[in-house]
């Protein structure tokens, strides 16, 4: 059984200067073919569970499917909550065998995202899962803009919430579907010159690969948020199975074509984060 927590998989990657990927999955396709992935690049992997997932597919039935992959796999998986709202969020996804929650309490006063996710902390850590939380908003591509973190206000929130992983706000963006932006290194430079806590970038698509693979050397940047240009890809391979037949109407027939193409892509996807 290789079902580990996230901080069993930050710690060794912050101390070791490579990152880890977090890969959003929608379903038993991605998920499958990112542990897959993983097993061939030989690299520990985050399976993530984000709300659109959440909202096709019951929490405790996602729990039951990570922690089978987990289980059956040759490298360290963690099965994280991604972007959960609230404490009945966070709660659901413990009872359902997660071993890793992210609170996101990024829209609200520093005060009030201090005291909240400090209390999902608390949680968290008494059923010995970890905790990730986020401090200055990441927005969405062509929809909410981004709040840059405030260093100082980092800081605070890493110490006194003791959170084991931080997302942090640094020109990065969801749902970026190209890679023409980039980070903010002084801010990240900044951001890491007053805390000891592996930090998180969102948005992670929208990174080009040679900022990821230096920054996942060289920085206390220690795992990325993946999604849309893995959905990117699965989308391109399921259209060219669907298209390559207009008579075929099984899903599974169609859906089975997926998982070398993914596998592929996500494979590319690892091989940024490892060490030098």
């Amino acid at each position: 059984m290789t079902l580990v927590t996230l901080a069993d998989v930050l710690r060794p990657a912050l101390a070791g200067g490579y990152a880890v990927a977090g890969l959003v999955t929608l379903g038993w396709e991605d998920m499958r073919a990112y542990v897959a992935a993983a097993e061939a690049e030989n690299v520990p992997v985050i399976l993530q569970a984000g709300p659109s997932c959440r909202e096709h597919t019951p929490l405790p039935v996602l729990g039951k499917m990570f922690r089978h992959l987990a289980e059956n796999a040759s490298v360290p998986v963690v099965a994280h909550l991604d972007h959960g709202y609230t404490a009945e969020d966070c709660r659901l996804a413990i009872d359902s065998g997660f071993t890793s929650v992210m609170f996101d309490g990024s829209r609200t006063s520093l005060a009030q995202n201090i005291d909240d996710t400090a209390a999902i902390v608390e949680i968290a850590h008494a059923a010995g899962v970890s905790c990730e939380g986020e401090i200055g908003f990441v927005g969405y591509s062509g929809g909410e803009g981004s709040a840059g973190t405030d260093p100082d206000e980092a800081a605070k929130f890493a110490r006194d919430t003791g959170v084991d992983a931080m997302a942090i706000s640094v020109g990065n963006v969801h749902l970026q579907q190209d890679k023409e932006g980039g980070l903010d290194e002084d801010r990240i430079r900044a951001i890491e010159a007053v805390t000891t806590v592996p930090l998180v970038i969102h948005g992670g698509s929208g990174v080009p690969e040679q900022q990821r693979r230096a920054l996942a050397q060289e920085s206390k940047v220690c795992k990325f948020n993946i999604g849309t240009e893995l959905r990117m890809a699965f989308g391109a391979a399921m259209r060219e199975a669907v298209n390559r037949d207009a008579l075929r109407f099984d899903r599974v027939t169609i859906l089975k074509e997926t998982h070398d193409p993914m596998v592929a892509a996500t494979r590319r996807v690892l091989q940024a984060f490892k060490g030098a």
